[in-house]
């Protein structure tokens, strides 16, 4: 059977489930899985159902700018292409075509450092907006090495994860016996992100001068803690849902961690993000910038490149739509005031955003 056009498209539910007809069972489910029971997977859902909308009327909305800035440039909205392993089991080229994707329609990819085809060819890809995330594998001169081929490579930050002290337990791998080809053989030097501590955070503040993500904050207290670091960007992350099984929703703490940086770093957050108002309620929140993670995984995986270009063009519509309804022409004038705690509709997982597609 041919692939459909991507224009053919109208609706991010019609990718999806491509996406799930094109993948193979091992992939689609290290994708759409959780740790264990994937409580934190449906509590990040859960989290972005339980906010609804303030909506003010009679505004003039007939323009509505929903382009950002990101790192002294500019971008076409909040969002990144957050950092997935083996995106090359996902789509041919793995993080090449991600990039190529962004890069074509104009947001960051945020290029994980367990990802084919590496730092290199990804950045020779494409020219996008790029940050490249690092799983410590390696002592401070290792960690050094990979800060200089990113920054000679145009990477314009650097993000170190935090919430993987532990491999977590995805069960849906286990059960399915797959077995990611990146991790068929316990990865060398892992014991060094399993002792990974503020010290390291210390010294990469003290020796280097390109700005720092920390990436897995899931508390106010943490998130102080970077503070006193000088961390640059604090990024709101349970990893999808998949690391510490019975986390918090992302959005749920999103709130009170704004509140405790209080404009001293930016603030971004990912977790169960997959509709244009999912991006508008964090922006409403005091997020900078919002990481997507399965979602252009699942552009890809229905078409490749185009698939993820029509992916972030359905999403750009939808946020468009949204600011409007809301009486907003652009982010500046989205507060905290256009959203409110609101009763959670219906179940709460992965693809509940998709109600016409039934369960994962």
């Amino acid at each position: 059977m041919n692939a459909p056009r991507t224009e053919e498209f109208l609706t991010l539910q019609e990718i999806v489930a491509a996406a799930r007809r094109n993948l193979a069972p091992g992939p689609w489910s290290y994708l759409v899985g959780g740790a264990e029971t994937e409580t934190t997977v449906r509590r990040n859902r859960l989290a972005l159902d339980s906010i609804g909308f303030r909506p003010r009327v009679l505004r003039d909305v007939s323009r509505i700018d929903s382009s950002a800035g990101f790192f002294g440039g500019g971008i076409r909205l909040p969002v990144l292409l957050a950092p997935i392993g083996g995106l090359e089991s996902i789509v041919e080229g793995g993080a090449a075509a991600a990039a190529r994707g962004a890069a074509q329609f104009g947001v960051p990819q945020m290029l994980s450092s367990v990802c084919q085809p590496g730092l290199e060819a990804t950045a020779a890809a494409a020219d996008a907006p790029r940050v490249f995330q690092l799983y410590v594998r390696g002592d401070d001169a290792w960690v050094d090495e990979h800060v200089k081929r990113a920054l000679d490579h145009g990477y314009s930050a650097f993000c170190l994860t935090v919430d993987v002290a532990m491999y977590s337990r995805r069960e849906r791998d286990l059960v399915g016996r797959f077995v990611k080809p990146w991790r068929a053989a316990a990865p060398a030097g892992s014991t060094y992100q399993s002792g990974l501590s503020w010290a390291e955070v210390k010294r990469f503040k003290e020796r280097h001068a390109v700005p720092l993500i920390i990436k897995g904050i899931a508390t106010v207290e943490d998130a102080e803690i970077a503070l006193e670091h000088g961390v640059e960007v604090i990024y709101v992350s349970n990893h999808g849902g998949r690391q510490l099984d019975h986390g918090l929703g992302s959005a749920a703490v999103l709130p009170e961690i704004v509140r405790a940086v209080g404009g001293r770093a930016e603030v971004w957050v990912d977790g169960g993000f997959m509709r244009g108002t999912d991006i508008v309620k964090a922006i409403a929140l005091g997020a900078k910038m919002v990481g997507l993670g399965r979602l252009p995984c699942l552009g890809l995986a229905a078409a490749g490149v185009p698939g993820l270009l029509r992916t972030l063009e359905i999403l750009e519509n939808e946020v468009q739509t949204c600011l409007g309804l809301l009486g907003v022409t652009s982010w500046a004038e989205l507060t905290p005031r256009h959203v409110t705690a609101a009763p959670p509709v219906g179940e709460h997982d992965v693809f509940s955003a998709f109600p016409l597609l039934g369960g994962p």
